[in-house]
């Protein structure tokens, strides 16, 4: 039996995005690449030297094998993939843009991966991994999905495993907002490492500082709670310590999806490798500014070496000033 690092499942997609800066509806090429929060932290963490697996289900389509060829690619481990013929695989398109967020539209309902389900849960192959990331994302797409959510990180609690959580707030996906926080939280009890912004931290518990939120959570169960503050870095709490760790200042912003994917990579790969809480906070915050530096969802995830030269660098600059 494989011994994994990390385990983590969700919808990823193909994604089109636009070759021109221009609204999306009069853009006329596209070129294309997979998307989806959790393959970003899967890749990700990959890329960082850690042996990753990737769980969902795809549809027996040319954009499903497209997404195992894109995850191969990155020596993500795609072995408990479930394939479909009923439904199809997700996708986007994209615009381009030089300044802000870029337009997106979806084309995800019904796909293979809404259609997951707890049968296809394996306890083999999830109990190879160390650690589970998983993301508000599966819950919002359906009702079987949060079922295998439910059951994914009971389990590798259940089993020592340690379990990380990221809210990943998709309004748009849920039917209502009470729904979408009763659903969250719920999941958000489960794990041992929460990692919400603090926009969505608000929504979620209708507090308005990250010391209530990291307490109401902590009190729920939660072990350690990491919040997210944009451009001021991140906040953090567990039963030992608590502090603010400083973000670092991207040269330049040219896109913001999969920013706080990025972070998720940096703080599960610090908190794997035994690094203390400051350390493993910066990290995050470090490769939630590189990725917001690149034009992809994941084309800012960095190597081991790239990340730690990007430290070392801020870092020098920070003294000089």
């Amino acid at each position: 039996m494989k011994e994994l690092d990390v385990i983590t499942f969700g919808e990823p997609m193909n994604m089109f995005y636009a070759n021109e800066a221009e609204p999306l509806h009069e853009a006329k090429s596209f070129s294309r690449a997979i998307a989806g929060a959790e393959s970003n932290v899967a890749c990700g963490l990959a890329r960082l030297d850690l042996n990753v697996a990737y769980m969902t289900k795809l549809g027996n389509d040319s954009f499903g094998k497209f997404i195992i060829g894109e995850l191969n690619k990155e020596k993500v481990d795609t072995t408990g993939i479930r394939f479909t013929s009923d439904h199809p695989t997700g996708m986007l398109i994209k615009s381009k843009v030089h300044d802000g967020d870029p337009e997106v539209e979806y084309f995800r309902k019904n796909s293979a991966a809404s259609t997951l389900n707890i049968d296809d849960f394996s306890e083999e192959y999830f109990q190879q991994a160390k650690h589970l990331h998983a993301t508000g994302i599966p819950s919002a797409l359906s009702e079987s999905c949060h079922e295998f959510t439910v059951a994914a990180m009971k389990f590798m609690r259940n089993q020592g495993r340690t379990v990380s959580f990221d809210p990943n707030l998709r309004p748009n996906l849920w039917p209502d907002k009470q729904k979408m926080v009763a659903c969250i939280n719920e999941l958000a009890y489960i794990c041992d490492l929460f990692l919400p912004g603090m926009s969505e931290a608000e929504v979620l518990t209708g507090l308005r500082t990250p010391e209530e939120v990291a307490g109401f959570y902590l009190n729920k169960g939660v072990k350690m709670i990491v919040i997210k503050l944009g451009a001021e870095g991140a906040y953090y709490k567990n039963a030992n310590e608590e502090g603010y760790v400083k973000g670092f200042v991207p040269e330049k912003v040219i896109d913001t999806v999969g920013a706080g994917d990025g972070f998720a990579v940096g703080v599960i790969s610090g908190l794997l490798e035994g690094k203390s809480t400051m350390e493993t906070v910066t990290r995050g915050n470090a490769i939630g500014a590189l990725q917001v530096m690149a034009p992809g969802d994941m084309d800012g995830m960095p190597s081991r070496k790239k990340l730690q030269d990007f430290i070392e660098s801020q870092n020098k600059l920070s003294n000089v000033e």
